[in-house]
């Protein structure tokens, strides 16, 4: 054996037996070198000692130094987008907002809209903030308030850096934004309820001052330990749709609040039932409500406020770098992918993480026979699909019994506000219709898959149109149950037609291809911009704008006068043209996805 390689052999056997001799020490005493030795087979967690290598100072001085120029290059586009929102605001919005406030003020002279507000103001609230706090958990889920940029993730956590110092920044930031935002929306309601005389200006802003302060700080709490506990993270995925019921139940009670229907009971369980209803137990004394202990509620909000921000600040620090890093390359995806108005990549990347996530919904194993003909594959794949992520399905039923609620709520009008509820109720079954849909999305996501089917692309995806067009009739069927009971046997026949051109326009908008960007440049100059952007509008959602917009038309006519077989008769031709249209246009876009030049 030569010299140097057998002093690289006692090196090797000094490290060994100093590695050996720490990790004694380690379980003698807890020492940091101990930590040191067991982080260094952790996942993602870098080992150092904090007493002897904490370069948290200099490291943070450092990287200011280095990014001076890029943080003054970032502070001149938030001053530019935030000079632009607002000359937006004031310019093109400030006129609307007059005339709005204007028509309310004579609405509530002469039609009692303010005493409807007054009526459904104890649940509309809690509608609204139950709201605020699901979406800010679904946010976590992805998201959270703690997404530190991936340079960061991937460098500065790396180093001997105090975690709480580089985190905790962010924790706070999301609360100011957030608190921020909600403070000018509580000037605007204020404004509105001075407006609809149910308050002055001064009551009404101290009203919504608890409620605009303490429940984004919440919500940004409560994202917090979504973001921090994976037990947490899963139980909101499960109940999640269980959620979603109970806001369209409190939609529903609002709805009937306002229409004079109102549940003494039903509203003071509300108003102590959480932070949803404390915050909104001052709002309702000020507008001449019932609320004696709003005060008391107010005590109980700002607790659970300073609470929730206690352990949100305990929580920042301890997020693990492996979950940060995921989480910045999802808001760095889908940052991007929204300058490009690509919104189904922004899709992709949320199912993404979703499916990464603890609690993620898992593929059920669910078996259907083979069948027996080629021309059937494409329905039995779609219908095994469908079987194994019964979410969709929920989804599509939320999505109809919406459709069904705005239906019913616009059919008491007439005229302009009808075709108002009969457009918004057609647009909802589109999206309930659209939701079955997604293996034609899948298949044109990446059009290689394509590859194992019998047939041409633009065959493959013309019956990707049937599964949806089929179950959607036989889901608006059962939704018309309840107009037929009520007298109105004509929805047994009318729903489900609408739901044919709905599963052709799902097909057409999948088979869109990428977003056309250029369509937003026209070169014509105009007051409100360029035109262009309409153009681009009217392409990405030509689809559910076609088929909703024609069935409208048809159905305001028809509702006009009374329903017979020749009214039907009427809806039924315009569907059919609809979705023989509908599916010749996606024909043709399916052969551009797959050969280009076509």
């Amino acid at each position: 054996m030569s010299r140097d390689e057998s002093v690289r052999g006692e090196s090797v056997r000094d490290e060994t037996v100093r590695e050996e001799s720490v990790r004694e020490e380690s379980v003698r005493d807890g020492s940091a070198a101990g930590d040191l030795v067991r982080n260094e087979s952790a996942e993602d967690e870098p080992a150092w000692s904090e007493e002897e290598d904490d370069r948290t100072a200099e490291t943070l001085r450092w990287l200011r130094e280095k990014r001076k120029s890029h943080r003054r290059q970032k502070g001149r586009d938030v001053a530019v987008l935030v000079y632009s929102v607002v000359l937006l605001g004031a310019g093109y919005g400030g006129g609307y907002a007059v005339y709005f406030l204007r028509r309310l003020r004579l609405g509530a002279d002469y039609s009692a809209v303010g005493a409807h507000v007054q009526a459904a103001l104890p649940a509309f609230f809690t509608l609204l903030t139950a709201a605020l706090a699901l979406l800010a958990a679904r946010d976590a889920l992805w998201r959270g308030p703690v997404v530190v940029p991936a340079p960061s993730v991937g460098w500065l956590l790396a180093q001997p850096v105090r975690r709480a110092v580089v985190l905790r920044p962010w924790f706070w930031l999301s609360a100011g934004v957030s608190a921020g935002t909600a403070l000018v929306a509580a000037g605007a309601a204020a404004v509105v309820l001075r407006v609809l005389g149910l308050a002055s200006p001064g009551g009404a802003l101290l009203a919504l001052l608890p409620a605009a302060v303490c429940l984004p700080l919440l919500a940004v709490a409560a994202g917090m330990a979504v973001e921090h506990r994976a037990g947490l993270a899963g139980f909101v995925r499960r109940f999640s749709p269980l959620a979603v019921v109970v806001l369209m139940l409190l939609a529903g009670q609002t709805a009937a609040a306002a229409a004079g229907h109102r549940s003494a009971v039903l509203e003071q369980v509300e108003l102590w039932s959480g932070p949803w209803g404390w915050a909104a137990q001052p709002v309702v004394s000020a507008t001449g409500g019932h609320a004696p202990g709003w005060p008391a509620a107010v005590v109980l909000l700002v607790l659970l406020t300073a609470a929730g921000l206690v352990r949100g600040h305990r929580d920042a620090a301890l997020v693990p770098t492996a979950q940060l890093r995921r989480r910045a390359a999802t808001a760095q995806t889908v940052s991007s992918v929204m300058y490009s108005a690509e919104l189904r990549a922004a899709k992709l990347a949320l199912m993404d993480a979703a499916a990464a996530g603890p609690g993620a919904g898992r593929m059920r194993g669910v078996r259907l026979p083979r069948p027996r003909s080629k021309y059937l594959v494409v329905v039995w794949r779609d219908l095994l699909s469908l079987l194994r992520t019964p979410a969709r399905l929920g989804k599509a039923l939320m999505w109809l019994a919406c459709a069904s609620a705005v239906a019913a709520l616009g059919l008491q009008f007439s005229g302009g506000a009808r075709a108002v509820g009969l457009g918004a109720a057609l647009l909802l079954g589109y999206f309930a219709v659209g939701v079955l849909a997604e293996p034609a999305r899948l298949e044109t996501d990446d059009v290689r898959r394509a590859a194992w089917a019998p047939f041409r692309f633009r065959t493959l995806m013309l019956q990707h149109a049937v599964v949806p067009a089929v179950l959607g009739a036989l889901l608006a069927l059962l939704a018309a149950v309840p107009f037929a009971v009520a007298g109105a046997p004509w929805a047994l026949v009318l729903m489900p037609l609408c739901a044919v051109p709905f599963g052709a326009a799902a097909v057409f908008s999948a088979s869109r291809g990428p977003a056309r960007t250029d369509m937003l440049f026209s070169g014509v100059s105009s007051p409100i911009g360029d035109p262009g952007v309409f153009r681009f509008f009217f392409w990405y959602a030509a689809g559910p704008l076609v088929s909703a917009g024609g069935l409208g038309i048809a159905l305001h006519g028809v509702l006009r006068r009374a329903l017979d077989a020749g009214a039907v008769a009427v809806v039924a031709g315009v569907a059919a043209v609809l979705t023989v249209g509908l599916l010749f246009f996606a024909a043709r876009s399916a052969d551009r996805l797959v050969r280009p030049g076509s």
